[in-house]
């Protein structure tokens, strides 16, 4: 079995047994992978802290044809959410990465998926805003999937933002303006396209709703 190496971006982990871990990750070039990795609940050796959600590192795996899962050989952290400074901003992390593991495919390249996952860790890591980050990002996912529509009821605040972000890198959206309560309506226009489109509500959106009781 020859060793794949590619950066890549932790989505979320599983209980496997009695040490292992199932580890879902999105590599720039080959999608969406499920993997094993052995012994990661008790030895940090080779992962430590590389398989927290939306770490973005360099992974190396093997795969061997008509098997579902490959294995995980080591993860190599080349940056963390964990390093945000704004601690609201950690409680975005499981979000984000719950969004990218429905939209990505398994095996199906998507580099552009990937690098606006990226995105999000860097932007997260200088302190860009994390509710103007989350829309941001939820817009540009859409997008990407084709599935945005633009609420009509909008408020010309919340139709400015959009335009913004239509050409601003994340790391701009420090010097964007932008009222709460544009914010509000966008999360709420953007929920329901997600949950539409899904067909479900996300299990992080419960959680976040819990962060601002």
């Amino acid at each position: 079995m020859p060793l794949h190496t590619t950066d890549a971006l932790i989505l979320r982990t599983y209980k496997l047994g009695e040490s292992d871990r199932i580890v879902v990750f999105l590599t720039r070039d080959r999608g969406k992978k499920r993997g094993v990795a052995k012994n990661a609940r008790q030895s940090r050796r080779r992962f430590g802290g590389g398989l927290e959600p939306l770490t973005y590192g360099r992974v190396g795996y093997m795969e061997r044809e008509r098997r579902e899962l490959v294995r995980l050989d080591y993860v190599e952290p080349i940056r963390s959410p964990l390093s945000a400074v704004d601690g609201d901003a950690l409680g975005y992390v499981e979000y984000f990465a719950e969004l990218i593991d429905e939209w990505a495919q398994e095996a199906d390249p998507n580099e552009t998926l990937f690098r606006l996952g990226a995105s999000m860790v860097d932007a997260m890591a200088v302190s860009v805003p994390i509710e103007p980050l989350a829309r941001y990002f939820e817009y540009w996912l859409l997008r990407l999937q084709g599935v945005y529509e633009a609420d009509p009821r909008l408020s010309d605040a919340a139709r400015a933002f959009l335009g913004s972000a239509r050409s601003l890198s994340p790391f701009a959206l420090a010097s964007v303006s932008v009222p709460e309560h544009a914010l509000r309506e966008l999360e709420a226009a953007h929920r329901a396209l997600i949950a539409t489109h899904l067909e479900r509500d996300l299990k992080s959106v419960r959680v976040l709703r819990e962060m601002r009781r």
